[in-house]
């Protein structure tokens, strides 16, 4: 049986079961080719009110269910992952413009994010304090209630499982609102999965659409924790109102992410590493090597071997054939992405390879002769584009990495020992020795410092515990404690 049968998730969302949706249908386009795939209901705010009140009811129940019976789900759900994962590949090839084996690692690493938050059900949530009165003192870590999750289209799967599943291994219910672009990989799989997985009425709600859910699952009552992926104007906003309702909130935001290529590098190698960061997905990544900076002494090969290597780069439909980039997400996008390619060429830079496209298919470009003000450079791309800056020396390097409102991710390829060093230099949440900008792991800390977020991580038991769960203190007597008056 067919995991995503239309006739199931066709004008409907998941809500304790399939229910139509208030907020009307809207249609699900593969940007490949501009064919609509289905359609599916948007939930109005409404919708959301009435889902962050039964998950509400909901998880109480879950949050006091064994840690056997929550791990049972997890790991049903894993192996469904795995059962489906041709079935869900496919989708996100269509749906999310992905090439194939973009897709099998969504997939695979789904599985691997179910396995892992099956564990944290058991993982040890607590500890004994000292005191000074006769008692015994404790801390412990208890659900936090209702989970809102708001994901982004690049990776549909991963991104809305990195907080789905912890969320629902620690005890808590989940209000899930996946980019319209990409509600059926990022939502409805992830629904059907728990469904299938038996996971009790009322614990997931799918709630896609646009602005309006997007605005009620942060501001409905019952909903304590907000857990938001997405550009850095949204999630400031999303700061903003969480804060003044005293929620907390997850930011996982953007990045200009730098590459530096030390004195001493193999040029083909760094090549093959800038390549894969920068273009990756089309370059639609958070963690996108967006800045290439590359000491003078291989400057001009390192240009000239990374535009060769994008001029040779098939570009087209993933669905149809063996390409190695596949559409930019919409028009919108890529009207964005080639406003900063023209206004950097513009302002004096060289167009070494790319810098054209065909309906939503954009060339991977590198630009050389680039200056740290240039659009290109100095604002978050979202696109397969390689700026590339010369630097003299390793504080110039420091320098340049640096200079940015972001903080996510940072490659150093070359000497260690020198790597190491810039590492401790620039303010960053993720670096990378001797390897590009875009990794990832289910058992890691992943966050970004500044624009590109809050600081806060998810991934790893003792991150997944902290974003998911609050700590009550407990304190026991063996007598009723007796007071002056």
């Amino acid at each position: 049986m067919a995991l995503l049968d239309p006739g199931v998730w066709t004008g409907k969302i998941f809500d304790g079961g399939w229910t139509a949706a208030a907020g009307g249908v809207y249609d699900v386009t593969e940007p490949a080719t501009g064919e609509t795939l289905g359609t599916l209901g948007q939930a109005s705010a409404a919708d959301v009110q009435r889902a962050a009140e039964a998950a509400a009811s909901a998880q109480r129940d879950w949050a006091a269910q064994t840690y056997e019976e929550r791990a049972a789900v997890l790991r049903r759900a894993g192996r469904l992952f795995e059962d489906h994962a041709a079935e869900i590949q496919e989708w996100i090839v269509r749906e999310s413009g992905s090439i194939p084996p973009k897709a099998e690692l969504e997939a695979h690493f789904a599985a691997s994010l179910c396995y892992e938050s099956a564990a944290l059900a058991s993982h040890p949530q607590g500890l004994v304090l000292p005191s000074a009165q006769p008692r015994w003192s404790l801390a412990r870590r208890r659900p936090a209630g209702v989970v809102s999750v708001i994901a982004p289209f690049n990776f549909p799967v991963i991104l809305s499982m990195r907080s789905v599943a912890p969320a629902l291994a620690l005890g808590n219910a989940v209000l899930l609102k996946p980019d319209p672009r990409t509600a059926v990989c990022g939502g409805v799989v992830l629904a059907r999965i728990f469904q299938e997985a038996g996971l009790p009425e009322g614990l997931l709600h799918l709630l896609p659409g646009g602005r309006e859910p997007g605005e009620a699952v942060v501001a409905a009552p019952e909903v304590r924790v907000v857990s938001f992926t997405g550009s850095t104007a949204a999630g400031r906003k999303i700061g903003e109102v969480c804060g003044r309702l005293l929620k907390r909130a997850h930011l996982e935001l953007g990045g200009n992410n730098a590459l530096i290529v030390l004195p001493g590098a193999k040029v083909t190698d760094a090549v093959s590493a800038g390549a894969w960061g920068a273009f990756l997905h089309q370059g639609q990544i958070c963690m996108t090597s967006g800045r290439h900076l590359v000491h003078e002494s291989l400057h001009e090969e390192y240009v000239a071997a990374l535009a060769d290597k994008a001029d040779k780069l098939a570009v087209g439909n993933p669905a149809s054939g063996q390409v190695a980039l596949g559409p930019i997400i919409d028009q919108g996008q890529l009207a964005h992405v080639d406003e900063l390619v023209r206004g950097t060429v513009a302002a004096g830079a060289r167009l070494a390879a790319g810098g054209t496209y065909e309906g939503l298919f954009y060339r991977p470009t590198v630009l050389a002769e680039v200056t740290p003000d240039m659009p290109a450079y100095a604002q978050e791309v979202f696109g397969p584009v390689a700026p590339v800056v010369p630097f003299s020396t390793t504080e110039e390097a420091i320098a340049l990495a640096a200079a940015s409102e972001y903080g996510l991710s940072l490659g150093i390829l070359g000497d260690v020992g020198q790597a190491m060093r810039i590492a401790d230099a620039v303010p960053t949440g993720l670096v990378h020795i001797n390897d590009q900008t875009v990794n990832d792991e289910p058992v890691v800390p992943f966050g970004g410092l500044a624009a590109s977020g809050n600081g806060s991580r998810f991934g790893g038991p003792d991150a997944n515990i902290e974003a998911f769960t609050e700590t009550q203190w407990v304190t026991v007597r063996d007598q009723i404690a007796t007071y002056p008056f």
